[in-house]
């Protein structure tokens, strides 16, 4: 299935000039961060090159929605019949954004002013075609995400991302190396020190858990003896895994991507305000006050996704229906409030060290003037929790087969 979006993305669409997109993209922040996402795929304008951001988009809006709106809310707790219907509308919603964000994808490159038109003129019939092939490409990798997350080997959708992120680190390695000059040895092994330390804080935040002590109470039925025994109940210091920084890094993309439609109006304000917009939202023209964007959308985000999955009442009714408690807590409400408390505790260390390890390689890159889109802080964050979830999955699937191990 990989094999066959990596195909996908070398499939480009009629009226653009390749050459010159590739070279447009090498050299612009906010569509090169994009094509870094989307596998390569809208460097060579293909009809996957939207990727799964509208995907992601209409995620992060069902999830907001579900907050707010109590009849959603009513559902996500509904058990699986729930999140297959809210699974369903998501699905829907990704359509119409999909339109929309393919629209302005052509837009946006046919009023790009580099001496060379990306994309040419198109008629309201080739427009009308362009359009429903980029929405199709992206409910097509919508499709094969969830072929993948069936087959229990990791959540599809994060490993086709994943798949993009990888296919551009020979690239982003051989466009190093053919400027490299002696003086920048330094600088260059500062940033894979740095890189390995992002790698192995973020191995070590996404395994780390608090074990909260559970006991169940012995319960007689007939002639035999039932429970007595102690275990635990492991809380994750992350337990949103790497879903923050997917989050974060869509709503910094949405502003700058919005504002390039009015840097050319006739306008004089509004022209300015747009490109004030783009600036503010640029790493490289705004490095700290984007770096301190990004760290509060990570560390909101990180607390936001885990209120969403974690449900302190429903886990501890279901330790309750067990004859479980945690030892010292009355069962019922007040465990729920301990469980909650403990994980906004620890969730504060995780967020705050997840939000710092995302805007490291930011720094670095602005002090060693070392640019890669590929190797970026919030890339090595999804490469390095994604392969984490994905050996987990597989790992559990040959435990349940009694193998002895991968």
């Amino acid at each position: 299935m990989l094999l066959v979006f990596r195909l996908a993305a070398h499939f480009p669409l009629p009226n653009v000039d390749v050459a010159a997109l590739r070279q447009f993209f090498q050299h612009n922040q906010l569509f090169g961060l994009l094509n870094v996402f989307s596998g390569g795929a809208m460097e060579n304008f293909s009809v996957v090159a939207l990727g799964v951001g509208p995907y992601i988009t209409s995620s992060i809006i069902i999830q907001l929605l579900t907050m707010i709106i109590p009849r959603l809310d009513q559902l996500s707790k509904e058990g699986e019949a729930g999140r297959q219907k809210i699974n369903q509308w998501t699905r829907i919603l990704t359509v119409p954004l999909a339109v929309l964000q393919g629209y302005s994808l052509i837009v946006l490159l046919q009023r790009q002013q580099n001496g060379v038109q990306l994309i040419a003129n198109m008629t309201s019939a080739q427009m009308l075609t362009s359009v429903v092939t980029l929405t199709g490409g992206t409910i097509f990798l919508m499709w094969l995400g969830e072929l993948i997350s069936e087959r229990n080997i990791g959540n599809g959708i994060s490993l086709l991302i994943f798949s993009g992120i990888v296919t551009g680190i020979p690239s982003a390695i051989q466009q190093t190396l053919s400027v490299f000059e002696p003086k920048d040895v330094l600088n260059i092994g500062l940033f894979l020190v740095v890189a390995a330390v992002v790698t192995a804080g973020t191995v070590y935040i996404t395994e780390a858990q608090r074990n909260i002590p559970v006991s169940y109470a012995r319960r007689v039925r007939g002639m035999k003896m039932y429970g007595g025994s102690s275990t635990h109940l492991p809380l994750r210091v992350n337990q949103a895994g790497m879903i923050p920084i997917i989050f974060a890094i869509s709503v910094v993309i949405f502003p700058p991507m919005i504002a390039q439609f009015f840097t050319q109006s006739h306008n004089a304000t509004v022209a300015r305000v747009a490109e004030g917009v783009a600036s503010f939202f640029s790493v490289q023209a705004n490095p700290i006050g984007y770096s301190i964007m990004y760290f509060l959308l990570v560390f909101g985000f990180t607390y936001f996704y885990t209120e969403v999955i974690f449900h302190p009442d429903q886990v501890a009714e279901n330790l309750q229906k067990q004859g479980g408690f945690v030892p010292g807590i009355r069962p019922g409400r007040p465990t729920a409030e301990y469980l909650g408390h403990v994980s906004h505790r620890i969730l504060f260390a995780g967020a705050l060290f997840l939000g710092l390890l995302a805007v490291l390689p930011i720094g670095l890159q602005y002090f060693t003037q070392v640019q890669t889109l590929t190797l970026s802080g919030s890339s090595l964050l999804i490469v390095v929790s994604v392969v984490i979830e994905t050996v987990k999955q597989i790992e559990s699937q040959l435990t349940m087969r009694d193998y002895e191990g991968l």
